[in-house]
């Protein structure tokens, strides 16, 4: 078990969510008096955080319920703001139908990682969707899961099989492997890796050279660096962080990176914070599995989705 380099911030009223600072480098990201306030409860699973400048609100979705909601200042609870929001068939035995990931474009559009549906779309200005992509060669997408934009406006995403019927999901998997993925404004989309289990957060670095992705897999729950190369393809990539042993319920799920490389993923008992060389600096425990990271409010901010919770904790200025 990790000890701690200072001792535990004990914060929130109920004392159940606590950061843990294991080197003082984390005082210049999460500030000494940092609390973790829960903005609202009551969800199934709440993932998928995105902060919405010009609404100056937090949508997110529960994946089982097939909604998304939206959170602002002030509210005790959420609304629903889109149901539904990722399935719209008729299939009855889907445990995680609705969108996954959310990310704006740089015009200000919502993007979704839509598990039921299983395909990666867009909501135009006229208030519909549109399919940005829905298969590779040929054969559909599992059910895609988390996206990032890159400066250039391509978006990478991952596809495990988390959104299928869990009963007959080897039947409906058309795809032979959980995979890695890269779509071009031009609507071009490549396979980048097939190499991990349960692909599933994704970010970039500051500098684009390295893609970070989770892996959310029992026996392999890693976060891997890919150097990216100049053609926008991925080289081999390296294991940048292995949860394997550290305590607490949840796996690799979400990740997000700071303007510093600094990579905030969520995992075993809540986040976990790991500077540009892999070292663990801090986590912030939560006492169960936390789905997705977001920042807000122009950085001032991080945003948890923690099981059935919103939480948010301020970030130094």
């Amino acid at each position: 078990m990790l000890r701690p380099f200072l001792s535990l911030a004990l914060i929130g009223s109920n004392f159940a969510d606590t950061i843990e600072r294991l080197d003082p480098a984390l005082d210049a990201i999460i500030p000494p008096n940092a609390e973790v306030e829960t903005l609202c409860t009551g969800h199934d699973w709440a993932e998928g955080p995105v902060w919405d400048q010009q609404g100056q609100r937090l949508l997110f979705s529960d994946v089982p319920r097939n909604t998304i909601y939206q959170w602002k200042e002030g509210m005790e609870q959420a609304e629903v703001w889109m149901k539904p929001s990722g399935f719209t068939g008729i299939v009855k035995n889907r445990r995680e139908p609705g969108s996954n990931g959310l990310a704006f474009d740089s015009a200000g559009r919502l993007v979704f990682c839509e598990h039921g549906d299983r395909r990666v779309s867009i909501l135009t200005c006229q208030g519909g969707k549109r399919t940005l992509a829905d298969s590779y060669q040929g054969k559909r997408f599992n059910s895609p899961n988390d996206l990032t934009f890159a400066k250039n406006g391509d978006i990478y995403f991952t596809d495990p099989p988390y959104g299928l019927p869990r009963k007959d999901q080897k039947a409906f998997q058309e795809l032979p492997y959980c995979g890695v993925f890269r779509l071009t404004p031009e609507g071009k989309v490549t396979l980048l890796d097939q190499s991990l289990e349960r692909p599933n957060g994704i970010a970039l670095s500051p500098d684009e050279t390295l893609l970070y992705v989770n892996n959310s897999h029992g026996p392999r729950p890693v976060i891997t660096a890919f150097p990216v190369k100049p053609d926008h393809t991925l080289d081999t990539g390296r294991v940048f962080f292995d949860m394997k042993g550290l305590d607490g319920p949840g796996s690799p799920d979400g990740l997000k990176v700071d303007p510093q490389g600094n990579v905030f993923t969520t995992g075993p008992d809540g986040l976990l914070i790991i500077n540009p060389e892999g070292k663990l600096i801090g986590r912030v425990r939560c006492g169960r599995a936390t789905a997705n990271v977001a920042f807000g409010d122009d950085g001032r901010c991080l945003f948890l989705t923690s099981k059935d919770r919103l939480l948010r904790i301020q970030l130094k200025p």
